[in-house]
């Protein structure tokens, strides 16, 4: 059994704790102790005497330290560690040309490592921080495996990448010009007329880097990256910021490369995603911050099973207690005409500069979710601030003020806020703060706990997401309005968040409305759908809601995408365009999925 430590600096607080750690670990091997102060003033555990009691994890008042016991076997596999008490990763996807290689696992356990690794930005040390291998060692470990040859070639120069890194939006810091000017410089291909027509890119060909929305630069990113004739093309999260035209206009995109025998490895948490543009799929799995370990690769429906089951077959590893489960079909309309209506709303109309929003009348009732789809610069949002009272329409009657209403935004920000998670927490909910009920529905299944002690302007995007999101729902309110509550999180916080949402929604006898940019959280989270068609930037029009099989349909056909149903586990699956069911599908006017005799 190999122990793993690993000590979180950014919680660690050994001047406030006075090193319960170091006082409670016991004596072992010589009285030496297993935990000691290095020079900085921060606990050491030392792995090799480490009895792995847990005492000391237990006594942390900030929940900074971790230690795991994993089988000695995995410790051969070790890829890369970053230091002394730091993460660990075990093993490597292994690329292959011409097919395109899936990543999917949580937040914090590898993905964007092992992709860096690949990319040439990280050299993997094998483990060894102190003692840095070279190259031909590093070959060598990995002989007998495609990697050995991949790393020959990246050590030697012959092998060259495209990285299109996670964090877009740091891209401006690094880069200055013109959008134009800065895509032809890196047009070896000479597409970038035809890619750029592609993903919508020609309205901002004039403009500054640095005045880019989030969604501009991740197009314009993954353009870059597509436009270079490299030999290997890496993505990170690519469809972060998109809405699903744009999603699947940029899958399409990357699975071209795969066309001329180009090796293409992609991180995704949008399953429909990752299952359309993927020839393999790793999963990635773990305890984030502390260790992560890849599979070996599997097909891609088999992949995303595997994923959403929590069980690898072939490792017999479970990494995850309970399974992730969709609609077989869609929820039958339970909302029958005695049910309370808990909103209800005229038509509408609100002008915003040069654009307009039109909404059709409609109601939700008590139980209800009601998810919201369509394009970037429709008016989704306008219409949640029109629900949430903080615009007012122009022309029609708004939902009544003396309802109950929790919002939350889709931009955050925590740059006003000074303070502790857990302060936030208690100056929003006042008496409500520590109810059992928060602590079992809310704070434990989402992990916010752990962030207590965190500064709220240290936190990350999907930190911050799940706070947002907390927030909103431990509000005692009658309707929660959720704008993109997905953003940031990885694929299993998003399916804890929507679980959440159904049971208080359900429970309490609430509604909700989500809008969301991910088609499987919507077909696993929405009863009814309103779907906004128009011309982004310039008129949107709200339809009423409709049931969630009717208006995937109307969506679908707008984006000419078909979907099936995985007969394992009830997910939506894109069909590839063309397919023989792709056409027959859409010859029927069914695009959401063929449905059975029983529906």
């Amino acid at each position: 059994m190999v122990r793993v430590a690993v000590l979180d600096k950014d919680r660690c607080k050994p001047k406030d704790c006075g090193l319960v750690c170091i006082r409670f670990c016991p004596p072992v091997r010589n009285e030496l102790d297993a935990i000691k102060m290095n020079g900085n003033g921060y606990p050491i555990v030392n792995e090799k005497l480490c009895v792995g009691c847990g005492l000391c994890v237990r006594k942390c008042p900030f929940k900074a330290l971790s230690i795991v016991n994993l089988p000695e076997e995995l410790e051969e596999n070790c890829s890369h560690r970053f230091g002394v008490n730091a993460f660990k990763l075990y093993r490597l996807p292994t690329p292959l040309p011409g097919r395109v290689t899936g990543l999917v696992g949580k937040n914090g356990v590898g993905k964007s490592t092992s992709l860096m690794i690949l990319a040439g930005v990280i050299r993997p040390n094998l483990g060894r921080f102190t003692d840095q291998p070279d190259w031909d060692e590093i070959i060598s470990y990995y002989g007998g495996s495609p990697l050995q040859e991949y790393f020959k070639g990246l050590s030697s120069g012959s092998l060259r990448v495209a990285y299109k890194p996670q964090y877009v939006d740091k891209i401006p810091t690094v880069h200055k010009g013109i959008v134009g000017e800065l895509l032809s410089r890196v047009d070896d291909r000479g597409l970038m007329k035809p890619i750029c027509e592609e993903l919508e890119l020609n309205e901002v060909l004039d403009r500054e880097l640095s005045v880019l929305s989030g969604g501009e630069l991740q197009r314009v990113a993954i353009a870059a990256c597509c436009l270079k004739d490299l030999d290997v093309y890496i993505f990170d999260e690519p469809s972060s910021y998109l809405d699903v035209k744009q999603r699947l206009s940029v899958a399409r995109l990357i699975r071209r490369l795969c066309e001329s025998g180009k090796t293409v490895i992609v991180s995704e948490h949008d399953l429909a995603v990752l299952d359309y543009l993927s020839d393999q799929v790793c999963v990635i799995y773990g305890e984030p911050g502390v260790y992560g370990i890849v599979s070996h690769p599997h097909s891609v429906r088999d992949g995303i099973n595997i994923f959403l089951k929590g069980y690898i077959p072939d490792e017999n590893i479970r990494f995850r207690e309970g399974e992730i489960k969709f609609h077989v079909k869609p929820p039958m309309d339970r909302y029958v005409s005695d049910t309370p209506i808990m909103i209800k709303w005229s038509s509408l109309t609100k002008k915003l500069g040069e654009f307009t929003l039109k909404v059709e009348p409609g109601e939700v009732r008590l139980g209800e979710v009601i998810g919201i789809l369509g394009p970037n610069g429709i008016g989704k949002t306008t219409f949640v601030k029109i629900l949430a009272g903080i615009f007012k329409p122009d022309e029609g009657n708004p939902p009544p003020e003396s309802l109950k209403i929790s919002y939350k935004p889709q931009y955050l920000s925590a740059e006003n806020y000074s303070g502790t998670v857990e302060e936030l927490f208690r100056k929003a909910l006042g008496d409500r703060f520590g109810s059992s009920f928060l602590d079992e529905e809310l704070l434990q299944p989402m992990g916010i706990y752990k962030l207590f002690e965190r500064d709220v302007s240290n936190l990350s995007g999907g930190e911050l997401q799940k706070i947002a999101v907390a927030l909103c729902l431990s509000r005692d309110a009658d309707l929660y309005l959720l704008d993109e509550p997905s953003a940031y999180l990885d694929v299993e916080e998003r399916f804890i968040i929507t679980r959440i949402i159904r049971r208080i929604v359900e429970n309490l006898r609430k509604a909700a409305f989500i809008v969301e940019h991910d088609l499987s959280v919507a077909d696993f989270v929405a009863d009814k759908l309103i779907v906004f068609t128009g011309k982004p930037g310039v008129e949107g029009v709200a339809a009423t809601p409709m049931p969630l099989r009717d208006g995937m349909n109307r969506f679908l056909s707008q984006l000419e995408v078909t979907f099936r149903r995985d007969p394992d586990t009830g997910r939506p699956r894109v069909n590839k365009y063309g397919s023989r069911l792709d056409r027959y599908q859409k010859s029927i006017g069914e695009y959401y999925y063929i449905p059975s005799k029983e529906d």
